[in-house]
């Protein structure tokens, strides 16, 4: 049965939430997928991730600072227009806007709560509370620890679990040699990389005071672009490990990225389910990650490390530890197929698709 779907998302930029809604839609040629975001414009949004460029049916709402009951007013003829039969909100400024949306233009409502750390605020949690009850979505958590956190705070709410996934068909093990010279990254280094936009959650900060303790053998890509850029770059001037930091904006070949590295890590405060730790893996690449979030729910314990957040020490011995002992061919492919048979994307899309179809 074919599904006529929209996925709103808060804004277009490169980010784990966005890449998911866009797989998804890549990944399901059998549904009519549409993408709905309330912030930016078309222009804006291309500008700053150019893969949006050859992607057909995405709408931006150009929302503006605040309550804007406009976008409501515009989200509502769009899907009428769309003909919509499912509305798919992500995080809580969709969910708002979203839920008023579907609810008058009569489509069935699905929402993901990819993190559920924000509930730590009351007035937060009171506010979603709210609109779950009033809304009534079909609540879906992208780990077990978001599903755990989300009912501590919302008692009313008993979130499904569907795990995010990774398409094991384009992130795959390839040519070292080719990656690095795509991406100019010399080729006889060992190179840890992170991919994350650069804002203060995500502790780029803290990632480059333990990386200046490292050996001076030793690069550090960062994939990604973000507020935080100019401030990063001064940091490692400073540090005296400029000329060990390549920072390559945002990067269009991913897989190629996660195939020029050699260890990836994540250094988060918080986290929900971090898709960049399954395409690293699905590569054959292992990680660090901080025990945040989902994090743990798919971190290999073989080859990975989880660590504390903030714990510059953890995560500087952390990184010695995985760059002394890299991974063999073959356990690159057990790290690959490990990933590829317990959180394959397809698999992830089979089961949003029975609760577009109301099967439980």
């Amino acid at each position: 049965m074919k599904n006529t779907i929209v996925h709103v998302v808060q804004h277009l930029l490169p980010g784990g939430i966005e890449t998911m809604v866009l797989d998804f839609k890549r990944c399901s040629p059998n549904d009519k997928i549409s993408v709905i975001s309330l912030e930016g414009t078309e222009q804006s949004s291309m500008n700053s991730w150019d893969i949006l460029e050859s992607i057909p049916d995405l709408y931006f709402l150009n929302k503006k600072t605040g309550i804007d009951f406009f976008v409501v007013f515009n989200m509502i003829k769009l899907l009428k227009k769309l003909q919509a039969k499912v509305i798919h909100t992500h995080h809580v400024g969709p969910l708002i806007y979203g839920g008023i949306a579907a609810k008058i233009a009569n489509c069935k409502h699905i929402h993901t709560e990819h993190d559920a750390w924000h509930l730590e605020n009351k007035k937060r949690s009171k506010l979603v509370a709210r609109c779950i009850k009033y809304f009534n979505p079909t609540v879906v958590a992208d780990a077990n620890i978001v599903a755990k956190n989300i009912t501590k705070h919302i008692p009313i709410c008993n979130p499904q679990v569907i795990i995010n996934g990774v398409d094991a068909d384009k992130f795959i093990i390839t040519d070292k040699t080719k990656a690095r010279n795509l991406l100019c990254l010399p080729q006889n280094s060992i190179i840890i990389g992170c991919a994350a936009r650069f804002t203060t959650v995500k502790c780029h900060s803290l990632l480059l005071e333990a990386f200046a303790e490292l050996p001076d053998n030793i690069i550090l890509a960062l994939a990604g672009d973000g507020e935080l850029k100019q401030q990063l770059k001064q940091q490692s001037i400073e540090l005296d490990i400029a000329s060990r930091v390549y920072f390559l904006g945002v990067v269009k070949d991913m897989p190629a990225f996660y195939n020029a590295i050699d260890v990836f890590c994540l250094a988060s405060a918080m986290e929900g389910l971090p898709l960049s730790l399954l395409e690293a893996q699905s590569c054959g690449v292992p990680v660090i990650a901080t025990n945040v979030g989902g994090c743990s729910e798919i971190v290999d314990k073989k080859t990975g490390i989880l660590i504390e957040k903030y714990n510059k020490k953890q995560l500087s011995d952390a990184m010695l530890t995985k760059v002394n002992s890299l991974l063999n061919n073959n356990e690159q492919q057990r790290l690959r197929n490990l990933i590829k048979s317990n959180c394959s994307l397809i698999d992830v899309i089979k089961k949003y698709n029975k609760l577009y179809q109301g099967v439980d």
